[in-house]
């Protein structure tokens, strides 16, 4: 009996270890070796600055930035490679094309793009703030682009990601709560193929809830959705926090391709997105924001 109660509580004791494993959150801050800091500052100072204002130096300029890195320690190296690939893959490649929902209300362009269709990838739908505790026309029209792409690609998954946004919302309605209504009912996709993060209050929210949900649907590739301003931006956002996700937990998922709902910024700052995305990037990697003096005139 004693040796069945030592067992017992051997399994018991197993069981809370899993559990608490799993349920461990994210550490959105990467610990960067100290003596890397600068380093890191200066290649995000360097990407920003190769995308402002261009030279004829700056892939020589970048690369010794990643040397530099490297030499100190190799793991901030892998960080730093997928941070600075990304970025010249969107914001330096004059190539990077732009997808936009279509008047025929389906996003055949993306199967050129390789989106599988298959219940492994995940259409991402990026909230917006919510006025009066109501969808924007904005908003109804990022989810109207990720009807477009589940009608085109009927076997995948949608994630929608939004908390209770807004000044004036005594009911607490959520982003992504009046996202998956407005599919649903509006927009005629199937509530089961729905799944909502009704939390996150910034991109970096969107994007750490939407790979847990992610990872425990078995997705393997991914595809943001958002404003057309909005899509590179996120999107270094994403791969950023998918890259340190990967680090504590084995998973990140492929960005493949893509779609946007076409519409210019209200806010006239949003236009210098660009900037944005280098200045939340730093707050998650626990960096110091850039100052005007620091990026290249």
């Amino acid at each position: 009996m004693k040796h069945f109660f030592a067992c017992a509580a051997a399994v018991l004791l197993c069981v809370i270890l899993v559990i608490g494993a799993v349920c461990q959150p994210l550490k959105r801050e990467y610990k960067i070796s100290e003596a890397n800091r600068e380093n890191f500052s200066k290649l995000l100072t360097d990407l920003l600055a190769a995308y402002e204002t261009p030279s004829p130096k700056d892939a020589e300029t970048i690369s010794a930035d990643l040397g530099a890195i490297a030499e100190i320690n190799r793991e901030d190296r892998a960080v730093a490679d997928r941070i600075a690939g990304h970025w010249e893959e969107v914001y330096l490649n004059p190539e990077y094309r732009l997808y936009f929902l279509p008047e025929d209300g389906y996003a055949y362009a993306l199967s050129g793009e390789g989106v599988p269709n298959s219940r492994r990838h995940a259409f991402v739908v990026l909230g917006y703030e919510l006025k009066n505790g109501g969808m924007t026309d904005e908003l109804k029209g990022r989810c109207d682009a990720a009807a477009a792409a589940a009608r085109t690609f009927p076997q995948t998954i949608l994630v929608c990601s939004g908390g209770a946004t807004g000044s004036n919302n005594p009911e607490r309605h959520t982003e992504a709560g009046m996202m998956k209504d407005y599919l649903v009912k509006v927009c005629g996709i199937s509530a089961d193929r729905i799944f909502t993060d009704e939390t996150a209050m910034t991109t970096a929210d969107n994007a750490v809830n939407s790979l847990k949900i992610m990872q425990d649907e078995g997705v393997q590739s991914m595809t943001v959705v958002t404003s057309s301003y909005h899509q590179k931006w996120g999107q270094v956002l994403y791969n950023a926090v998918s890259t340190l996700y990967e680090q504590e937990f084995g998973y990140s998922p492929k960005i493949i391709g893509n779609f946007c709902y076409d519409i210019a910024p209200e806010n006239g700052a949003f236009s210098q997105d660009a900037r944005i995305a280098m200045s939340q990037l730093r707050g998650i990697l626990n960096l110091p924001r850039y100052t005007q003096q620091a990026v290249r005139q």
